[in-house]
């Protein structure tokens, strides 16, 4: 994943230092609909694919009591995930480590399901495709892969909206049609491919407050205001609000 415009954060990392938790294109709303369409079970064995500070790894933790083995490259990441798992009391069913997604540590036919939000789209897509190529090695034959990333709305041969994105939040984000997701997922050797979309809730008030809750919200706006930050936050706002017709959050489950 490459970032753009030295001098500012990658988006990702600019949100969590204000304060967000939920760093996902859909929200809650989105990750919820693949929990529902999983088919975790107690004794499920899941990897998660850029785990960030471990939120959605200690969510499945908590309610499906299974065994879960988070990756990320970003040391800071890692160590704040340690930090919130070691809070909720679930260091026994959640690791973490550093790893490269496209080089998994792992045996194949290993994992009963491997979920992947928001990273997807920050890959050109032939690196995407290599990526679904490793998540399908390490899946065992029935797994379910999770992923949740952005969809466009028009046709790529616009690449306004595209590099509108990039500048806003600093990283190469390649976002594709509905369509060209589940077509990758399928050219990949996934079968089984179903999808939920909707409005991107990131950065909301109303999606933050579904994700954050009403004092975390206010956490982050506090942050955001600050001289220091506001005029990163208010690039991302305007972008995500102008772009509110052209930008949605795509939930896909794929199955090896």
């Amino acid at each position: 994943m490459e970032s753009t415009h030295t001098g500012h954060e990658a988006g990702h990392k600019f949100l969590a230092r204000l304060g967000k938790k939920r760093l996902r294109p859909g929200g809650r709303t989105a990750t919820e609909w693949l929990l529902t369409h999983s088919g975790l079970q107690t004794d499920s064995r899941v990897l998660e694919i850029a785990c960030n500070m471990g939120t959605t790894a200690i969510e499945i933790a908590q309610r499906f009591q299974c065994h879960i083995t988070g990756i990320d490259m970003d040391k800071q990441a890692l160590a704040n995930a340690r930090k919130n798992i070691l809070a909720n009391g679930l260091s026994h069913l959640i690791t973490v480590q550093e790893a490269d997604a496209s080089k998994l540590p792992f045996p194949d036919n290993h994992f009963d399901v491997v979920i992947n939000e928001a990273m997807l789209t920050m890959y050109a897509d032939k690196a995407k495709a290599r990526l679904l190529q490793e998540y399908l090695r390490v899946l065992k034959p029935g797994g379910r892969l999770l992923t949740h990333d952005i969809a466009l709305t028009e046709r790529r041969e616009d690449e306004c909206v595209t590099q509108e994105m990039q500048a806003a939040i600093h990283v190469k984000a390649q976002p594709m049609l509905s369509d060209d997701w589940l077509a990758l997922f399928r050219d990949a050797g996934f079968r089984d491919v179903i999808r939920s979309e909707g409005a991107m809730t990131l950065m909301t008030p109303k999606g933050m407050l579904h994700d954050e809750g009403l004092a975390g919200t206010l956490k982050i706006i506090r942050n955001a205001l600050k001289k220091e930050n506001r005029p990163q936050f208010l690039q991302m706002f305007r972008h995500f609000r102008q772009n509110r017709d052209r930008l949605r959050y795509i939930a896909v489950v794929s199955t090896k």
